[in-house]
């Protein structure tokens, strides 16, 4: 359909918002709160940490049998752009309750097992769970854990909140009056088709859909969403200054706390050929705008050993809103996806107008927020190689962190080697947290490349550790600290991988 290129048109809670070119760093929480009167969605931390603000995001797909469908995921309000909810569904704590006033399974289950004190916290739950409601049919409670890690609680405890997560599938949602309301509170199923009241949501999805770009000028700055390559590639040219905008994790934070803005905002997100994966079976191509929790499970197809570490990335709603490429072009010292995707040997798609070019991803990265990217220049795509024979290449990461899940690494470790005839060839060893940069330790390879695959190669292996990282003293750990925690990272690996299938897992 025409569409007014100013006008960001979205549904809310089943209905139709429309808001005149705002603002392009207000956040949907500031908007729900401020110019909506939604207050059920809190603000705790306003980086993404505490889940006090999840809401659950809506999109237009189509499943194996080509039917339409609506694609939902939590995603933290504190950090998402409004502009890029644009043609999209948002749900609100506000949106669960019938009609006629009957509460949510979610909500029931939570007031039956008495999960909810100060209640501070609680709609983020209740948006987390409605997530896991709609997209998981039978969740174990490791599952129901992992669905929850981005939600903080100060009062009750996990454990009835953890409860209500497998009981909130016991309620009937007698309360449940319209078709909405009906698909609403009936919980996902293996391999069911849409219930009508997701196919008319979905029908009013495609109905909001816009054949044209959205862009416009606020008072306080310029948005474009691009919808092809080109146009990304040539807004980018004309303006290299601009902030390119994947799914906001980041840039989301330099808004809410540096206090950042910029004149012109360049979305990535409707740009379909970048939200795609291929895989020719050589090589794994994941597009620059592919959300993190998508590009882990194309990951996870080819190397599971990765899944835990996966898994340990911020949380699902962080996941299901920040891009691989974002990840990767922001190139934090400390961010998770380089150092596994450097010892896989990937390589990065660069765009400059109509010229590409491809780079190793460790060649990227030059020195601390010091990039090998041209003015103009944008991450296309990350390719990374499947391996051959996994009875040979042997792969692990490691992550050393003050928490379990949602925390930022002290000392990433990832490597990957190939085993023949009990000699070691093709190591490639990297890490994050200890330099400036995320990099591959060329020292320690070197000493594990041609050698026997046993406890006096690693051994070794670990003290040329020190040849490649001096790592810095911070409140996060100390330099000893990292280097220790590296070099036991190596021998954890032995042991993990040696013969005698060593399980070495602390949790």
């Amino acid at each position: 359909m025409a569409s007014n290129s100013a006008c960001v048109r979205f549904l809310l809670n089943g209905d139709v918002v429309e808001v005149a070119a705002p603002d392009p760093h207000l956040t949907l929480l500031e908007w729900l709160r401020e110019e909506r009167r939604l207050t059920g969605s809190k603000e705790g931390c306003a980086e993404g940490d505490c889940g006090a603000c999840t809401v659950v995001l809506g999109e237009r797909s189509r499943d194996a049998g080509g039917r339409d469908r609506v694609a939902l995921a939590p995603i933290n309000a504190c950090l998402r752009l409004l502009p890029t909810l644009d043609g999209k569904a948002v749900f609100t704590v506000e949106g669960l309750r019938s009609v006629g006033g009957a509460l949510h399974p979610t909500q029931q289950a939570l007031v039956d097992r008495h999960a909810s004190q100060c209640g501070f916290c609680t709609p983020g739950f209740v948006m987390a769970l409605f997530a896991l409601f709609k997209t998981s049919p039978t969740p174990s409670r490791d599952e129901a854990c992992v669905a929850l890690a981005g939600n903080l609680c100060r009062c009750t405890g996990y454990r009835p909140i953890l409860d209500a997560a497998q009981t909130m599938y016991q309620y009937d949602g007698a309360g449940a009056r319209s078709e909405h309301e009906r698909w609403l509170f009936t919980p996902a199923t293996a391999d069911a088709p849409p219930l009508p009241g997701e196919s008319e949501l979905a029908a009013r999805l495609a109905a909001l859909a816009r054949d044209d770009a959205l862009a416009y000028e606020s008072a306080d700055a310029a948005f474009i969403a691009p919808r092809s390559v080109a146009e990304l590639a040539s807004a980018v040219l004309a303006t290299p200054e601009a902030w390119i905008l994947g799914g906001g994790t980041d840039v989301g934070l330099w808004i809410t706390k540096a206090l950042q803005r910029s004149r012109r905002i360049i979305s990535t997100g409707e740009v379909a050929a970048l939200r795609e994966v291929s895989d020719d079976g050589a090589t794994l191509c994941i597009g620059a705008a592919v959300p993190l929790e998508e590009a882990f499970r194309a990951l996870n197809r080819h190397y599971p050993e990765l899944a835990s570490v996966w898994t340990r990335f911020a949380s699902v709603p962080i996941r299901s809103s920040g891009t691989l490429g974002g990840n990767v072009a922001n190139g934090s010292p400390i961010g998770d996806s380089m150092p596994a995707l450097i010892a896989l040997g990937a390589a990065v798609v660069l765009r400059r107008g109509e010229h590409t070019r491809t780079l190793p991803l460790e060649a990227l990265y030059l020195d601390y927020r010091k990039q090998a990217r041209e003015p103009g220049e944008w991450i296309e795509a990350i390719v990374v190689p499947i391996r051959a024979d996994a009875s040979t290449r042997r792969v692990a990461a490691y992550k050393n962190a003050r928490r379990n899940e949602q925390d930022i690494s002290a000392v990433f470790l990832a490597i990957a080697l190939d085993l023949h005839a009990g000699r070691i060839d093709g190591a490639r060893v990297a890490c994050g947290g200890m330099a400036g940069v995320p990099k591959r330790a060329t020292h320690v390879e070197r000493a594990l490349n041609g050698a026997d695959w046993n406890e006096a190669t690693i051994r070794s292996a670990m003290r040329a550790m020190a040849d490649d990282f001096t790592p810095l003293d911070d409140l996060r750990a100390s330099a000893e600290h990292r280097l220790r925690v590296a070099r036991n990272l190596l021998l954890r690996f032995w042991h993990e991988q040696d013969d005698r299938n060593v399980e070495a897992r602390v949790f």
